[in-house]
C-alpha cells in the first residue's frame, strides 16, 4: 500500500513528516496544525486529535509504528466512546439522574450537573438567571464530589451560604474569613463539606485547598479570563488537583474571544492544545495573546458545544422565558465645564499615545489607561445633573430605579442631587455588610435608587423582586459587564418588563465607547449561542480601543491627529 510519509509520537506531539501536497492538505484539515521545522508539521497529543489523524491515515496512509498505531487507536476509540455518552445526555428521551435536594432541580439543571461530572471539566453558560448555582449544588451532592470548594465574587459568598443551605442543608459550610489560611472548622470530626471563599483570598489558600477537595466551582468565572493575574495562578493549582472542574458564567469573556482560552484551559486542561495551536485554529491571523479576536465565533462556539467545553440553556429552549428586555439609548446633554477641566491633559495624552516617536511601551500603556479613566470621569460627570434629573423623572412615575455608575465622584454627583430618594451604595468600598443592609433598604422600599458599581454585582440575586428598570449612567468598555448588570432585574422573579436605559452623550468618551461595543459583543454571542446572528457584523476588528478614544478626541476639540502608521 503507498505511503506519503510517517507520522510518529514523540513525547506529547504528533509529529507528520510527508509530501509537502499532504503537508497542505492536514493544514486545511487540522487548522492548529503547526511546523516543527520546515519539512515536519505537528499537534499535540489528545484523544481528539488522535480520531482525527486516525481518520486522516484512512484518507492518506502514513507509515506508523505498532506501538503509536496503537496509542492512536486507543484515543480514538476514547474520545469517541466519551463522546457517545454525553450525547446520551442530551437526547431528548434521556431521564437525568435525582440528585438528594430539598428542593427539586429543574431537568436542564440536573443534564448540566451530570454532563460537569462525566466531563471533569465544563463551562455552564446558561442565561443570567436560570439557576447556575443550583446545578453546581446538584454536582456537590453526588458522593463522589465532596469536598467541594466554591469560588465567587466579594459579595457573593453568603449568597452561596443560604442558597447551599436551601437546596442541600445536610452539607457542611464554611467560608472562609481571611486571607491567610487558617486550620479549617470540624464538622461531627471532619472538615466542611463545601468551602466558599472569594477571589481576592484564593492566593492565600490555593495550596491548602489544592489538597482538600474534589470539586471546585468558579463561579463568575470570567474573573479568571487573565491568564497572567495572580488569581488565575492560584486556581490554576487548585484545578489541578481536582477531579471536577465547573466554570459559571452566562457572559464568560468580557472582551475579546482570545480570553476563552484562558477560561477552557483551566476547567479541561489541553482540551483546545497549546496556546500556539488554538491561536493558529481559530484566531484572526497575527492575533496573539487575551487580546486575539475569534476568526469565527460561531463555528469556535459550535464546535466547544460539541466537544461538551460549554454547556448553555438559554430560557427559550427551558420553557423559563422572562418579559422582554428593552435597551433605550437615550442621548443626554452634558455640562461643558467638566470637559473642558480634563481638556488639556487629554489632549497631551492622546498626542503621546498617537505619537509618532517611538515611545516607551510602558508610557504609551499607562497614557492609554489614563486617557480612559480622566475622559469617562469627565464624561460621567458632565452627565450626572442630566442623569440625576432622568432618574428622578422616573421614580416620579413610581419605578425604584437601579443606577449603575463607575467613578466615585459620579455617585457623590448622583447621591447629592438625588438624596432625597435616599440613594443607597453598593460598590467597591461598602462592607459585605452595608451592601447587605443597601439590599434590604431598597427591598423594603425605605430607598428609591440603588446606586450600583457596573463590576460589583454579578451574580447579586433579589433586586428583581422590587425593580424593573435600569439606568447606565457610565458605560463600560466591555457588553458582558451591562449584561450581567441587567440580568440583576431580568431573572427568575421578574414579573414586569425590564427597560435599560443607557444614557448617552454626544461628547467626550461616550461616542468611542459605544461603537466598541458592538464589536466586542460579537464575540461574546458568537461563542455562547453560535446559532444566533452575529450582532453587528459589518464591524472591523480594533483591539486598540484607546487609540481610537485618542484619535477622536483630538479631532473634537479640532486637532488632526497624526497617526504612527503614516509616518515614514
Amino acid at each position: 500500500m503507498k505511503t506519503y510519509g510517517t507520522l510518529k509520537l514523540h513525547g506529547d506531539k504528533w509529529l507528520l513528516n510527508a509530501d509537502p501536497h499532504i503537508h497542505l492538505r492536514a493544514k486545511r484539515v487540522f487548522g492548529r496544525m503547526r511546523s516543527e521545522k520546515q519539512d515536519v508539521l505537528w499537534l499535540s497529543h489528545s484523544n481528539e486529535v488522535c480520531r482525527d489523524l486516525d481518520w486522516f491515515l484512512e484518507r492518506y496512509p502514513l507509515d506508523i509504528s505498532n506501538n503509536d498505531r496503537r496509542i492512536l487507536h486507543l484515543g480514538s476509540k476514547a474520545h469517541r466512546d466519551h463522546i457517545q455518552s454525553l450525547e446520551e445526555l442530551i437526547d431528548p428521551s434521556y431521564v437525568p439522574p435525582d440528585f438528594d435536594l430539598v428542593i427539586p432541580a429543574r431537568d436542564y439543571q440536573r443534564r448540566g450537573a451530570a454532563v460537569a461530572l462525566k466531563t471533569t471539566g465544563v463551562l455552564i453558560a446558561d442565561d443570567v438567571g436560570l439557576g447556575k448555582t443550583t446545578t453546581s449544588i446538584c454536582a456537590m451532592v453526588d458522593p463522589g464530589a465532596l469536598p467541594a470548594i466554591v469560588v465567587t465574587l466579594a459579595h457573593l459568598p453568603r449568597q452561596w451560604e443560604a442558597e447551599i443551605k436551601k437546596f442541600a442543608p445536610a452539607l457542611k459550610v464554611h467560608v472562609i474569613r481571611n486571607a491567610m489560611p487558617y486550620e479549617l472548622p470540624k464538622f461531627f470530626g471532619r472538615g466542611p463539606d463545601v468551602v466558599i471563599l472569594n477571589y481576592h483570598k484564593l492566593a492565600g489558600w490555593s495550596q491548602v485547598l489544592s489538597n482538600y477537595g474534589k470539586l471546585v466551582v468558579f463561579d463568575e468565572v470570567q474573573e479568571l479570563r487573565h491568564h497572567d493575574s495572580a488569581k488565575y495562578r492560584a486556581a490554576w493549582v487548585i484545578a489541578s488537583s481536582m477531579a471536577v472542574r465547573v466554570g459559571l458564567s452566562a457572559t464568560p469573556i468580557y472582551n475579546y474571544g482570545g480570553e476563552i482560552f484562558n477560561i477552557l484551559n483551566l476547567l479541561r486542561p489541553e482540551s483546545l492544545g497549546t496556546r500556539d495551536e488554538f491561536a493558529t485554529e481559530w484566531c484572526v491571523r497575527g492575533a496573539a495573546g487575551e487580546k486575539a479576536s475569534l476568526k469565527d465565533p460561531k463555528a469556535f462556539g459550535a464546535w466547544a458545544r460539541e466537544q461538551f467545553l460549554i454547556v448553555r440553556h438559554r430560557r427559550k429552549e427551558v420553557g423559563r422565558e422572562l418579559p422582554p428586555v428593552s435597551r433605550v439609548i437615550q442621548s443626554v446633554d452634558t455640562n461643558p465645564n467638566a470637559l473642558n477641566q480634563v481638556k488639556s491633559s487629554a489632549a497631551e495624552l492622546a498626542r503621546l499615545i498617537l505619537s509618532q516617536v517611538a515611545a516607551d511601551a510602558t508610557a504609551r500603556w499607562q497614557a492609554s489607561q489614563e486617557l480612559s479613566n480622566i475622559l469617562r470621569q469627565a464624561t460621567g460627570i458632565a452627565k450626572a445633573p442630566f442623569v440625576a434629573d432622568f432618574v428622578r423623572m422616573l421614580v416620579s412615575q413610581g419605578e425604584q430605579v437601579v443606577v449603575f455608575a463607575w467613578h466615585r465622584r459620579v455617585y457623590e454627583l448622583l447621591q447629592s442631587k438625588l438624596s432625597d430618594l435616599h440613594p443607597v451604595m453598593y460598590t467597591g468600598s461598602e462592607t459585605a455588610k452595608q451592601k447587605d443592609d443597601a439590599l434590604e433598604s431598597f427591598r423594603r422600599g425605605r430607598s428609591q435608587v440603588f446606586l450600583m458599581s457596573l463590576r460589583s454585582g454579578a451574580g447579586l440575586n433579589g433586586l428583581q423582586d422590587v425593580s424593573s428598570v435600569c439606568v447606565f449612567a457610565e458605560l463600560d468598555w466591555s457588553p458582558g459587564v451591562h449584561e450581567q448588570n441587567i440580568g440583576r432585574l431580568a431573572r427568575d422573579g421578574q414579573d414586569d418588563p425590564v427597560l435599560a436605559y443607557f444614557l448617552v452623550a454626544d461628547e467626550g468618551s461616550d461616542p468611542v465607547v459605544a461603537q466598541m461595543l458592538g464589536l466586542k459583543r460579537e464575540q461574546v454571542e458568537g461563542i455562547r449561542d453560535p446559532s444566533a446572528d452575529n450582532v453587528l457584523e459589518d464591524l472591523q476588528i480594533d483591539p486598540s480601543h484607546v487609540r481610537r478614544l485618542a484619535e477622536h478626541y483630538l479631532k473634537s476639540i479640532g486637532e488632526q491627529p497624526v497617526l504612527e502608521e503614516a509616518a515614514s
